[in-house]
């Protein structure tokens, strides 16, 4: 077995878990209602079906202080327990031991969601948006943890087979334990028996309430670049008194917190396997507890390393598992190259959790759809013959889910390679786990016998020849050839554009571009595509300015939790930023360009040799209109129906090959 570590059994309590890879908690953001439905039902289950050894359903809140989404679970409602019964039958049937987490976040709480003053240690201020909060007093502390013992009850009665209390990133509980938030000078504050007591009392009163057999789980967080924040050795004597007196089963560690959001749910920005010093340093003190490794642990080779090496117990694959819900088995299989790979972008996990809406995944479009589409499988079978037009990610879904739906597909692509321009993403720095999932769809599309012609133009009269029974157009979208801005209006054209040495990232990151040493790049999206360039330039070694119309660079990156790491990223490579402002006139010859602030209508000349627009793409219209003429019904995929993310070209592709007869 090429994994022997991660497919070892392991006793949790009273369970035997049949591998050690954790599905872990994080807000799906699916309830309606408060409650779970069918939505719910079908996504844990899909990761259960797919070999995870345990499912820690998101956290419900205890108490009505705690809500934080709109899709939150009802605080303090017997409703929960039927509809929470469906979860845990369709979990444990497909072989998985399956609990939940309980969380007030305290200060921290969201009281748009809420309508509920926030309630901390010592009425701190909030780090999740400008409030602050209530200093709670001894019969709120009372109140709260009672509304930690009756959500365990409630769990219990639901079926399941434990909880997980989360005292991770500056949470109610990790607020009671660090000095900085909690100043009090009763029984709740001062020592650390004392800040302990409100965390240790949550998890003896579970235990009595819920009986031996029920498993207590503790989340905490590594946060060693925030200075008022606990260093490894204070959690390490934190848990190690948890333990002593065997108040949890097991501790999770994760990264980040309310303090740096950015490291909670990290990007490719950051390393891989990022909380396993903290779990190797807990791993050190439990003498009962067993150790999860959380954060950023991708792949099973991830996982394998952190298992051999003792530095954690379990491991917790959860947006890995988000992108391929069936990981475990897959490598279990010897099959650990057909795994989908995460790729690290957010976009639509946290992307759209920030945003308050339920979570899907850029590369798996089936990720909370499993309730509608069926899982990550393709159960509904077809026949026919199916034509995909453009190898980018709309075309390289559509075929690959046609194919496995057993229809005979031909994919034509015009260029060299597969993937379009989400293949020149993959260019830009850090950015090569990309590369990886076209290598992904290559072997898949060969395996499944899709016919990939690749160097393939097909015009209107070669697509009407070909006489396919389905036809997608995912042909993409190019570069706007007039620079025209959304911040100018006034202008259809860059004035000046016709001077030359304008290009599109495109052109910089395929080379086609030879930029001098002092380039502007206009980021209008304020996403990767701009922003990404830039920093692929200021790394070889260009002098680079990015203007942006927007107040701060990367603003579409907020979205991800990537936007600050990027902007550190392109200061230390001394990237000059010019906000809120955009191009009035390309001069070209090295003249640069004449940059207007949009707040003050002031110009300045910013000296530069050539001029990359980043703005919004256009869909080639010329073919759709030829294949009408013609007579030919077709289907217009991902930027060939309008230039969007790439998620939604996933999403279009998936969608239309599941919809086939």
């Amino acid at each position: 077995m090429a994994y022997p570590h991660v497919f070892a059994p392991l006793i949790l309590r009273h369970k035997t878990l049949r591998n050690r890879v954790v599905f872990g908690a994080h807000t799906a953001n699916m309830a309606r209602g408060g409650l779970p439905g069918p939505q719910h039902v079908a996504y844990y289950r899909e990761r259960a079906l797919g070999g995870a050894a345990m499912v820690v359903v998101e956290p419900v809140p205890v108490h009505p202080a705690a809500v934080l989404t709109r899709g939150n679970f009802t605080p303090g409602s017997d409703a929960v327990i039927p509809a929470f019964r469906k979860v845990t039958d369709a979990v444990k049937a497909e072989g998985a031991v399956i609990l939940q987490q309980l969380y007030h976040v305290g200060a921290h709480g969201d009281q748009d969601n809420a309508w509920h003053p926030s309630w901390s240690p010592s009425g701190g201020p909030s780090w999740h948006d400008s409030d602050g909060s209530h200093a709670m007093t001894e019969a709120e502390i009372e109140e709260t943890i009672e509304g930690f013992v009756l959500a365990a009850r409630r769990c219990h009665q639901a079926g399941f087979d434990g909880v997980e209390v989360w005292a991770a990133y500056h949470a109610l509980p990790d607020q009671f334990w660090t000095p900085f938030s909690n100043t009090r000078d009763d029984r709740w504050g001062g020592s650390l028996e004392n800040r302990t007591r409100f965390s240790r009392e949550i998890c003896h009163r579970i235990r009595a309430a819920c009986g031996d057999d029920f498993i207590v789980g503790l989340a905490v967080n590594d946060e060693p670049d925030v200075p008022v924040a606990l260093g490894r050795e204070s959690l390490a004597e934190i848990v190690a008194l948890h333990d002593a007196e065997g108040a949890m089963d097991y501790v999770t560690c994760g990264s980040g917190s309310y303090f740096d959001f950015y490291k909670l749910m990290p990007t490719f920005l950051y390393p891989e396997k990022l909380s396993v010093d903290l779990a190797q340093t807990l791993k050190g003190v439990v003498q009962q507890a067993i150790v999860t490794s959380e954060s950023h642990i991708r792949t099973p080779e991830n996982a394998e390393d952190v298992l051999r090496s003792r530095q954690a117990d379990l491991v917790s694959i959860v947006r890995g598992q988000i992108a391929d819900p069936h990981l475990v088995n897959k490598a279990a299989a010897g099959r650990a190259e057909d795994v989908r790979g995460c790729i690290s972008c957010n976009q639509m996990c946290w992307g759209r959790r920030s945003r308050d809406y339920w979570i899907s995944c850029l590369v798996n479009p089936s990720a909370g759809r499993e309730w509608e589409w069926g899982g990550d499988r393709f159960e509904k079978k077809g026949a026919g013959k199916v034509l995909v037009v453009g190898g980018g990610p709309a075309g390289m879904e559509a075929a690959r889910a046609a194919a496995e739906r057993g229809f005979a597909v031909t994919l034509a692509e015009a260029g060299p390679d597969l993937g379009g321009q989400f293949r020149l993403a993959g260019l830009q720095p850090r950015r090569g786990q990309i590369t990886d999932l076209m290598g992904w769809y290559d072997r898949q599309l060969r395996s499944l016998g899709v016919d990939v012609r690749l160097n393939h133009y097909m015009d209107a009269e070669d697509i009407a020849a070909f006489g396919a029974d389905h036809l997608a157009l995912a042909t993409g979208s190019l570069p706007d050839e007039d620079g025209f801005q959304r911040a100018m209006t006034h202008l259809t054209r860059l004035p000046g554009i016709d001077r030359g040495r304008v290009w599109s990232p495109e052109d910089i990151l395929t080379r086609t571009a030879r930029p001098g040493p002092r380039v502007i790049v206009l980021d209008e999206g304020g996403n990767w595509r701009g922003c990404g360039t830039a920093w692929a330039l200021a790394e070889a070694g260009h002098q680079v300015t990015l203007v942006t119309p927007d107040g701060l660079v990367g603003k579409e990156l907020q979205r991800s939790a990537a936007d600050f790491p990027l902007r550190k990223r392109l200061a230390g490579l001394v990237v000059r930023f010019v906000t809120e402002s955009a191009i009035a006139e390309w001069l070209g010859n090295g003249g640069g360009a004449d940059v207007v602030s949009l707040l003050t209508g002031a110009v300045e000349r910013i000296e530069a040799d050539d001029l990359v627009m980043s703005t919004v793409n256009r869909s080639d219209t010329a073919l759709p209109a030829e294949l009408t003429r013609l007579g030919v019904s077709y289907s217009q995929l991902g930027d060939a129906a309008a230039p969007r993310m790439a998620a939604l070209a996933f999403h279009d592709g998936r969608k239309w090959a599941l919809e086939l007869a």
